[in-house]
């Protein structure tokens, strides 16, 4: 609320209409509760938008007028646990129309419980982070000076020489429309597609930001948070790493006309973008490369659904639109001629496309940039199986999926005897040459390819010599699986050093007990 509006106009602004965003990461004794809270409270002052709770905090984006959400800060406010929480809260108009507002979810209250906040990564095994790690903050203030200084965090320190790079933790749709630039001051930009891809941008890009300061900023603080722990938890050379306080809207807030940050910050409510009293436009149509930076037609690429800027020359009924991404990945990328006032021109093809192809290449690739990159399938075979039988098994799915998918298949850690079964009593009556004296000798093992598991029975015993045989005694017990109990310590140790070594991979495939291990693998408590 602005503290000079006389009073008389205050009831004309408190029925205005305005979006508040709001995050805190603290721990939540009961999440029921606070559901509970959240529901009665959004839904008696006529809320609209996406609260999202964890056993780590809140992340919340609502919209309604003025009033109710000025009230609803104050019943926030009461609760301890939100202490220091920094409420942006804005005035605006509503919704331009019911497609934007459908997409950035103002047409319901949308109130979940989840895991994380925001979803740093989606490899089961890689462990969040802890946020009490998470990257210096820098005010509005302080991260501007710093730039103006380029790289001279503290005249007094001796880490004042230390090189300085900015890091933004946006998605590339986002960095397209607006980004900070700054004289003598490298601006990192992923080119990501989404906030889940960043830790492996920064895994394979760690040089870049070993041993120097690392400026952060995304949009409104929350995705800074997690990603700065995730940087300072590679270790040495890692621990320079400071964040902007309230992301881009505090910083334009502080400085309206733009300061460092040029273009306009995307935000994910229906106002879509916020902009600075400078003018420029850092976007361009995706076609006709004209200056653009509108979003409100909600264009999206064809095969990863990723946002596109496409200006309204350009816009046609039922076109398909390749992003920049999936050209990269050489995804529909070529010329078509269009004749417009009987001039032949020549512009980014929006060629047609199965809707089979267009299916098949919704999966989104991990890097931004480089090479086509297939999607990466760690395949876990059945019990008492192998790698090369499951490769057998599943060569029909590779040969449909080989065009965006690599099934990569490992042989589990337990390995298990070979086992046969003697002929039966009634069998050896009726055969003379057959010798009373025991049972015959094991099959020939040299074209006997070996047998592993993932889980074994209590009493397994791992099998350390070639060829080795073990006589059933008696015909195979459905039942047996019930037995097979132990084994997951050591074969989640070794799915770990498969991922180490072998990937990343973007998913898992399994098979019997393979099956079971991957969802086991998803599914296992993070200290493990």
């Amino acid at each position: 609320m602005n503290p000079n509006i006389n009073s008389k106009d205050q009831p004309q602004e408190d029925d205005q209409y305005g979006v508040l965003l709001y995050y805190k990461y603290t721990q939540i004794p009961d999440l029921n509760d606070l559901f509970t809270f959240y529901d009665s409270n959004c839904n008696s002052l006529s809320l609209l938008g996406r609260v999202r709770l964890s056993p780590l905090g809140v992340n919340v984006t609502v919209g309604g007028k003025l009033c109710a959400l000025k009230k609803h800060i104050a019943a926030v406010e009461s609760n301890s646990l939100f202490e220091g929480t920094d409420f942006k809260l804005a005035a605006c108009g509503r919704p331009s129309n019911d497609k934007v507002a459908d997409e950035c979810g103002f047409t319901s209250l949308s109130i979940r419980i989840v895991k994380e906040l925001v979803t740093l990564s989606c490899n089961p095994l890689i462990k969040s982070p802890e946020i009490s790690d998470a990257g210096k903050h820098l005010s509005a203030a302080e991260f501007h000076s710093v730039l103006q200084k380029a790289g001279k965090l503290d005249k007094e320190s001796t880490e004042h020489n230390r090189e300085l790079v900015l890091l933004d933790a946006r998605n590339l749709y986002e960095t397209r429309i607006g980004k900070f630039r700054t004289p003598n001051v490298e601006t990192l930009d992923p080119g990501i597609r989404q906030y889940s891809d960043l830790p492996s941008w920064i895994d394979d890009n760690s040089d870049q930001l070993q041993g120097k300061s690392v400026l952060m900023y995304c949009t409104g603080g929350i995705r800074c948070e997690m990603a700065s722990a995730y940087i300072r938890s590679k270790g040495a050379g890692f621990e320079n790493v400071f964040q902007l306080y309230g992301g881009i809207q505090r910083y334009l807030e502080q400085f309206p006309d733009g300061g460092f940050f040029k273009g306009k910050n995307f935000v994910f409510d229906h106002r879509i973008s916020v902009g600075s009293s400078d003018a420029n436009i850092l976007g361009a149509c995706l076609l006709c490369s004209m200056s653009f930076d509108d979003y409100s037609s909600r264009l999206r690429c064809t095969y990863c659904r990723m946002l596109v800027l496409v200006c309204d020359s350009c816009q046609r009924k039922d076109s398909v639109y390749v992003c920049e991404l999936c050209q990269n990945h050489h995804k529909g990328v070529g010329l078509t001629s269009s004749i417009e006032n009987g001039r032949m021109s020549s512009l980014p093809s929006v060629e047609t496309v199965s809707l089979d192809a267009k299916l098949s290449c919704q999966m989104p690739c991990r890097q931004a940039t480089g090479s086509p990159r297939k999607l990466r399938i760690l395949c876990l075979h059945g019990f008492r199986q192998n790698a090369s039988s499951f490769k057998g098994r599943t060569a029909s799915l590779a040969k449909k999926l080989k065009s965006i998918a690599e099934l990569v298949f490992v042989d589990a850690p337990h390995e298990l005897a070979f086992i046969y079964q003697p002929p039966s009593a009634v069998t050896e009556s009726h055969h003379d040459h057959i010798s009373p004296q025991g049972p015959p000798p094991p099959p020939p093992s040299e074209h006997c390819k070996k047998k592993f598991a993932w889980f074994v029975a209590p009493d397994f015993r791992e099998n350390t010599e070639s060829g080795n045989w073990e006589m059933g005694d008696s015909p195979f017990d459905p039942l047996q699986y019930q037995q097979q109990t132990e084994g997951f310590d050591e074969s989640l140790a070794y799915i770990k050093t498969v991922f180490a070594q072998k990937g990343p991979f973007d998913g898992m495939l399994g098979f019997s007990q393979g099956a079971a291990m991957a969802a086991a693998v998803v599914f296992c408590p993070t200290n493990k």
